[in-house]
C-alpha cells in the first residue's frame, strides 16, 4: 500500500475547507493552543433518565435477541430495540479514555444523559497496548475490569482482529466514515491529527521551532514524550516523526532512536511521560504530543501557564489516526453498540470536532455544513492535514515491533508516568 493512503482524505477536507471559506467560514488553525486538564479518571455517575435514540427505528426483535452477534443495528431490530437492550444492561466499559482527550469526558457525560446508561472507565491513562492485554486478560470476566470497547492505534486493529479479539460491527453512517478501515467492520478510523510540539511557554521563552532546536542546551531536563515508546502508540509516534525529520524514511526508524538517544545524552530528554500535569508545573515544559491534545490542553489551561503549540519544521507534518472497535468479550454488547452508533452519529463526530480532533466523517459532514464554524476553524489547516505523512499498517506494526525491541539498547531511557 502507498504510505500516504489517506492523502484523498485529506484532500477531500482541503476541498471542504475552501468551499466553506469562500462562504466566509475561516478554517485556519489557530497558531497556538493547548493541553491539559487532568485526565479525569471517569466515575460513572448515576443512570438518568434515558431519551430515545435519535436514529429511526426497524422492525422490533425478540427480546431474547443476543446482541454480541449483530453486525448491524438492523440485525437486532432496530435503533430502539438497542437502545431498549443497551439500557436494559445499564452499563459500558470503556478504556483509557482521559477526559480531555477529543473532549471524550464531555462524550461519556452527554451519553449518559442520552441514555442513562453508566460508563465505567478502566485505566484513563494508559496506551494502546493495555486495552488489549485488558481484552485477552478479562475473556470470561463479565467484571468492571473487562472492556466492551477500545479506541486504539492502528497498529492495533489488524493484530487484534487477527486475534480474535474483536467483534464486527458497522455502524449506520458506516458509509460515511473516510480511512484505512476493515471491510468487515472489525476495526474503523476515529479521528485524525498532526504530530506538534506542546510547549509551557510561561516557563519556556524561546520556544523551539524545529526537530532540531530540541537538540539545544537550552532544553535539558525539558523534553517529555507522550509515553512510553515500548507500549504507547503515540509515543512510538513520537520516535516515528523524530526519523523522518533526521533521514529516515518510513521503513527505517534508526535515524528516530538515534536522535532520542542524543536527547536522552544530553539530559533534554526526561524520563517523565509528559502529562498535563508535569506540563503545566513545568516539570515537562517542552513536550510532543498530537496536536489535539496541545490545543486542548492550551484551552483548559486557560493562560496559566500560557501554552503555545508549534507544527514543527524540519521534516515533514506526521499524520496519525486512531481505530474504534468492540470487544468479541464485551460484557455489555448492546451498550458496546449503542457506543458506537453515539460516538459516529454527527452529535458524537461533533463533540471530538470541539475536542480538536479531525473526526471519520469529517468530508461528509462539513459538506452538509453540520460543523459549527468556529469549531471548524480550531482544527490545524487542511492543507497541513494534506500534506501530512501517515505510514500504512503494515508499516506502523513493523515501527512498533522495532521500537518495542530495539529502545532499551539504543535509548536505554526508562519513561514513566509521574502521576
Amino acid at each position: 500500500m502507498k504510505s500516504r493512503n489517506l492523502v484523498v482524505f485529506f484532500s477531500m477536507l482541503v476541498v471542504v475547507a475552501l468551499a466553506l471559506a469562500a462562504c466566509g467560514t475561516a478554517a485556519t488553525p489557530a497558531p497556538t493552543q493547548a493541553p491539559a486538564a487532568t485526565a479525569a479518571m471517569p466515575a460513572a455517575t448515576a443512570a438518568m433518565p434515558a431519551a430515545t435514540a435519535a436514529m429511526p427505528a426497524a422492525t422490533t426483535a425478540s427480546s431474547g435477541f443476543d446482541w454480541s452477534k449483530a453486525k448491524s443495528v438492523a440485525d437486532g431490530g432496530g435503533m430502539d430495540a438497542l437502545v431498549k437492550a443497551a439500557q436494559a444492561e445499564g452499563e459500558l466499559t470503556v478504556i483509557t479514555l482521559p477526559h480531555d482527550w477529543c473532549d471524550y469526558g464531555k462524550m461519556m457525560d452527554d451519553f449518559n444523559t442520552k441514555y442513562g446508561i453508566t460508563i465505567v472507565d478502566v485505566n484513563p491513562e494508559g496506551g494502546s497496548k493495555d486495552e488489549i492485554t485488558a481484552i485477552q486478560n478479562n475473556e470470561g470476566n463479565k467484571g468492571p475490569q473487562a472492556p466492551d470497547v477500545i479506541d486504539v492505534g492502528p497498529a492495533y486493529g489488524p493484530s487484534s482482529k487477527a486475534s480474535n479479539l474483536l467483534a464486527p460491527y458497522k455502524v449506520t453512517t458506516w458509509d460515511t466514515i473516510k480511512g484505512n478501515n476493515d471491510p468487515d467492520g472489525y476495526f474503523y478510523v476515529d479521528y485524525y491529527g498532526v504530530m506538534s510540539f506542546e510547549v509551557n511557554s510561561t516557563v519556556v521563552k524561546d520556544v523551539p521551532k524545529s526537530w532540531q532546536d530540541l537538540l539545544k542546551p537550552e532544553y535539558k531536563g525539558q523534553i517529555g514524550l507522550a509515553g512510553d515508546p515500548r507500549s504507547s502508540n503515540e509515543a512510538a509516534q513520537n520516535v516515528y516523526a523524530a526519523a523522518m525529520a533526521n533521514g529516515g524514511t518510513l521503513d527505517n526508524l534508526q535515524p528516530g532512536l538515534d536522535f532520542m538517544k542524543k536527547l536522552a545524552s544530553s539530559g533534554n530528554l526526561l524520563p517523565l511521560v509528559a502529562d498535563p500535569g508535569p506540563i503545566a508545573k513545568g516539570e515537562t515544559p517542552v513536550s510532543i504530543h498530537w496536536n489535539y491534545l496541545a490545543l486542548s490542553d492550551k484551552a483548559d489551561f486557560a493562560g496559566n501557564p500560557e501554552i503555545t503549540v508549534v507544527y514543527p519544521t524540519g521534516g515533514p507534518a506526521w499524520g496519525g489516526y486512531y481505530y474504534q472497535a468492540i470487544s468479541a468479550y464485551a460484557p455489555h454488547p448492546a451498550a458496546a453498540r449503542l457506543w458506537e452508533e453515539y460516538l459516529y452519529s454527527d452529535e458524537g463526530q461533533n463533540t471530538l470536532v470541539d475536542g480538536f480532533c479531525t473526526p471519520a466523517r469529517m468530508a461528509d459532514m462539513a459538506s452538509r455544513n453540520v460543523i459549527p464554524a468556529a469549531s471548524l476553524a480550531a482544527l490545524p489547516a487542511p492543507s497541513l492535514l494534506a500534506s501530512a505523512v501517515i505510514p500504512n499498517i503494515d508499516q506502523l506494526n513493523a515501527a512498533k515491533a522495532f521500537i518495542a525491541k530495539n529502545w532499551d539498547s539504543a535509548v536505554g531511557l526508562d519513561v514513566k508516568s509521574g502521576q
